[in-house]
């Protein structure tokens, strides 16, 4: 099983290659992959490193935690997996997506109307509309 690592606190205009070579340089089996901004394009500052072996993980977390690189102190640990029916994605953040087992309660969506209510007039003219209802109930022909 492969061990996933968190490499944190990377320059912006970080080289992807020398880093590759910084970390295979402890060992084979290193997969790396930097997060990058998708406006700028520039390196968000972490990336994670995929590892075939545990052993070579744990000498990269003692090797290279605290290193400096390229004038930054590189932070260098085990990376919690996301669970995928954690909802914390940003697809998934919102949705319930029909799942029986939810703690979230089934609310029925509130939708705003310009549309009148039939049961309640307008407070402001239901002095009015009551005085018309009247004249119309009174009269003798039909309307």
């Amino acid at each position: 099983m492969s061990v996933r690592l968190y490499i944190g606190n990377l320059p912006q205009n970080v080289n992807v290659k020398e880093l590759e070579a910084l970390l295979t340089s402890i060992g084979d089996g290193i997969k790396f992959k930097a997060v990058f901004d998708r406006d700028t394009k520039a390196c968000r500052g972490f990336g994670f490193a995929n590892i075939k072996d545990e052993n070579i993980a744990n000498e990269l977390i003692e090797k290279l935690n605290g290193h400096e690189f390229n004038g930054n102190k590189l932070r260098v640990e085990r990376s919690e997996r996301k669970d995928s029916n954690s909802g914390n994605s940003r697809r998934g953040a919102n949705s319930n997506n029909g799942n029986k087992g939810s703690n979230r309660k089934d609310v029925k969506k509130v939708v705003h109307s310009d549309a009148p209510i039939k049961e309640a007039p307008d407070p402001r003219w239901a002095g009015e509309l009551s005085k018309l209802k009247d004249l119309l109930a009174n009269q003798k022909t039909p309307v």
